[in-house]
């Protein structure tokens, strides 16, 4: 039995991308995995050509009879996964050479813990996003927003099959942050702080071209957590928005500073000076990956 299953679905992939993907995967510095591709566009065969190009052994390759989306696709490559470790990837993405290896090393020394993420360099801007680090931290944020990159993450399969936990195509395209939410009261999260991702933005990918749908699931999940689990809606709205302000004489408002998750706000007698993005932050390494010439 392998350590990993790797699962990726692949739909109408630019070649170009599809095999900078599959060759992120195949030159992972931790070499114990299975590699499930899964064609969801099986009339599109330069697809399987360019999969059959590699000739890899831990690669196992599947063409959907007919166009099934993007959850079912999911819940077959978990189905037919038999690692102890799920590692999601997408057909247009980057995974750095060490991913594998830091994810693996974590989730093995800590059994509490069964979904791990890390941070990411969104290409080609060059900007780095970076995420709470522990479980309660993570937790708080997802009744919010996702604070584990869904293609970047790593997850415990045996924590999956005890609770009967998969991919809602209720939720699709938000899929992913329905799975975070069923996860919460099953296990713990984690982000490793370090770049092991590369995310790959342009107008074709399903957050663009699904926004509306997007949009409405997100808010049903919003609900459904808010339901769910009082307690950490409580203290995460707590913590959303952090208000100082500064008074003349006790009484008169010179200056406000509101603080939430996304941004910093300075204003003065009400009016905003200053808006201060905090989702997204530079990192020193960030000119040496963009310099990288990712084509193996």
């Amino acid at each position: 039995m392998p350590k990993i299953s790797v699962l990726m679905p692949i739909y109408n992939t630019q070649e170009e991308h599809l095999r900078e993907a599959i060759e992120s995967i195949l030159n992972q510095t931790f070499k114990d995995f299975e590699f499930l591709i899964l064609n969801d566009s099986p009339l599109n065969a330069v697809l399987d050509t360019v999969v059959a190009s590699y000739g890899d052994s831990r690669i196992r390759y599947i063409r959907n009879e007919q166009n099934m989306g993007i959850t079912p696709s999911r819940n077959k490559l978990l189905q037919m996964a038999e690692g102890e470790y799920i590692a999601v990837m997408d057909h247009d993405d980057i995974s750095e050479p060490e991913r594998f290896a830091k994810q693996v090393e974590y989730l093995d020394m800590h059994p509490d813990v069964g979904v791990v993420g890390c941070s990411s360099l969104h290409f080609p801007n060059g900007n780095i996003y970076t995420y709470p680090e522990d479980d309660l931290s993570i937790k708080e944020l997802l009744m919010d927003v996702c604070p584990i990159l869904h293609p970047s993450s790593m997850l415990r399969k045996a924590v999956l099959d005890k609770f009967h936990i998969c991919y809602e195509e209720e939720y699709t395209p938000a899929e992913d942050y329905r799975l975070w939410l069923r996860l919460i009261e099953h296990t713990k999260f984690h982000n490793l702080q370090e770049v092991l991702f590369r995310y790959r933005k342009h107008e074709s990918r399903t957050s663009c071209t699904m926004a509306t749908r997007m949009g409405k699931a997100t808010a049903r999940l919003h609900a459904w957590a808010r339901h769910k689990y009082p307690h950490l809606w409580e203290v995460y709205s707590a913590e959303k928005h952090k208000c100082y302000i500064v008074k003349l004489f006790g009484a008169i408002p010179i200056v406000s500073i509101l603080c939430t998750y996304r941004k910093t706000q300075i204003c003065l007698f009400g009016i905003p000076l200053l808006s201060m993005r905090k989702k997204e932050r530079r990192h020193p390494a960030v000119t040496k990956l963009i310099g990288r010439d990712t084509r193996k």
